[in-house]
């Protein structure tokens, strides 16, 4: 299975952190945020990984390379200007390939294992959903007890910005830059959305405070 990193965002809520450093590069216990993420996919077997650039993508490429150094091989999808979630996903497709892919949002961090989550069967997406942090209290959508995803529905949960994704959730789609929300809840309203409610740790890394946060509870672990 491949995997995709998103990595082309302006990371404007990081700022200044941001005015000169891409968000995936800031520093977290010891090494960008982003070798995390390659580190934990190299070490589910996820061997083939995409990531996506706008935002002072050469100083990211050049940092990671050829990814070999973290037990990978990277492929890089470039975009001119940030597509969005969904826009950056239909512009990688013919990186990724027709098969499920393992989809990481570049800003999060969070120990769950991509090779924990069944297979989607028929499925378009199976999204990890967390309980809702205190900066985001009404969730995203809700998880039914035969682990169906809808928009609606009490109680709520938060999409902890990692999933697998069937490329055909957006193949359809023209090129350009699109959201992938209102392309996944079509598909709840099909009944192809599963879910994954992750109860160990996530941290959504959007914030220099929380950044700081992450970056104490980390080094306090391996301390």
């Amino acid at each position: 299975m491949r995997a995709m990193i998103l990595a082309a965002g302006l990371g404007t809520r990081m700022r200044p952190l941001t005015d000169h450093c891409p968000k995936p590069l800031l520093p977290v216990a010891g090494k960008p945020l982003i070798v995390h993420h390659l580190e934990r996919l190299a070490a589910a077997g996820i061997r083939e990984v995409v990531i996506n650039v706008s935002y002072r993508a050469e100083q990211i490429i050049e940092a990671l390379g050829d990814g070999r150094e973290f037990g990978v091989t990277i492929a890089w999808s470039r975009e001119e200007a940030p597509l969005e979630t969904g826009g950056g996903i239909r512009r990688a497709l013919p990186l990724l390939g027709e098969a499920p892919f393992w989809l990481v949002n570049g800003d999060v961090w969070c120990d769950v294992a991509p090779d924990a989550l069944p297979p989607l069967g028929d499925d378009l997406a199976r999204l990890v959903l967390v309980d809702n942090p205190d900066h985001h209290p009404t969730g995203d959508f809700h998880l039914d007890a035969t682990g169906r995803v809808h928009p609606e529905g009490e109680p709520r949960l938060t999409y902890a910005g990692l999933a697998l994704i069937d490329p055909a959730l957006v193949a359809d789609h023209d090129d350009g830059a699109f959201a992938l929300a209102p392309l996944l809840r079509e598909a709840m309203a099909d009944g192809r959305v599963a879910g994954h409610h992750h109860r160990g740790a996530w941290v959504d890394v959007g914030t220099p405070a929380r950044l700081e946060g992450l970056d104490r509870a980390l080094r306090a672990r391996s301390g």
